[in-house]
């Protein structure tokens, strides 16, 4: 159970339209990355799968329900079913590291497991389990602002796979990762939504990671699907169409990066 987009238009409220009749279906258990220029909508389509934006026209299924339909408890449980790893993660600069992956669970634990929680950890394998994967065990009490960009990253990783959402939603998770941990990561990203059977839709800016690790690859441009294939058959031609707006060919991750 992923989601469904049926002839989905979304429009600012300064009048420009970032997505214009987009069509789009996921089952359980895809790995899809969204590729394409600036600005070309990516950003937009994933707010509102995950439910931050309402579309101006079309329809919307996500994980069976249309949320705009919902009424709000019922939205709220559809939301915590949603894992969102930012660019930059949302995460208060003096939170210990610990404290930021608990959080993953405060929309399906009761109220009182999240105040304590908040107090002092209510489970520390969990969140050092998804530590230990992604090569930051140590850090599991370091305080967020003492953290680099990309061990930040890989915090909001942990915070959505200790989550154990339906769909999982990503948003240049290792940009501010080097090629090695941009690996580390995306790959226990994949093998996550793999254990739980959960849709993983990421929005990628280094072509060569989405090729390398995504079986599924959707081209946007101005708004618009321009493709939806397999990994295996987006040739070179076909990226150089995709990006022929930017200059200094396709984008690709940076050999050196923050780690």
């Amino acid at each position: 159970m992923g989601f469904l987009l049926q002839e989905l238009s979304f429009q600012h409220s300064n009048g420009k339209t970032a997505l214009s009749q987009i069509s789009l279906m996921a089952n359980g258990g895809e790995c899809i990355a969204v590729i394409g220029p600036s600005g070309s909508g990516k950003t937009t389509l994933l707010s509102i799968l995950a439910t931050a934006l309402k579309p101006s026209l079309g329809t919307v299924e996500i994980l069976g329900k249309n949320p705009w339909k919902l009424p709000k408890p019922s939205l709220k449980r559809l939301r915590s079913k949603i894992g969102l790893v930012h660019q930059a993660p949302p995460i208060p600069p003096r939170q210990r590291a610990i404290t930021a992956i608990l959080a993953g669970r405060l929309g399906q634990w009761p109220l009182w497991k999240s105040i304590l929680s908040l107090i002092y950890p209510v489970d520390i394998r969990g969140p050092q389990a998804c530590l230990e994967r992604l090569d930051l065990a140590d850090k599991l009490f370091d305080r967020c602002d003492c953290l680099s960009g990309g061990q930040l990253q890989r915090v909001g990783v942990a915070r959505v796979m200790y989550q154990e959402p339906h769909l999982v939603l990503a948003d240049e998770p290792v940009s501010a990762m080097d090629p090695v941990l941009s690996d580390l990561t995306i790959g226990a990203l994949i093998e996550e939504a793999k254990r739980c059977n959960a849709t993983l839709v990421a929005s990628l800016h280094a072509v060569d990671i989405a090729l390398r690790w995504f079986p599924r690859i959707i081209g946007i441009r101005d708004g618009q699907i321009i493709f939806d294939l397999p990994s295996s058959q987006v040739s070179e031609i076909i990226l150089k169409e995709l990006y022929a707006s930017e200059l200094g060919g396709l984008p690709k991750q940076a050999s050196s990066t923050a780690f």
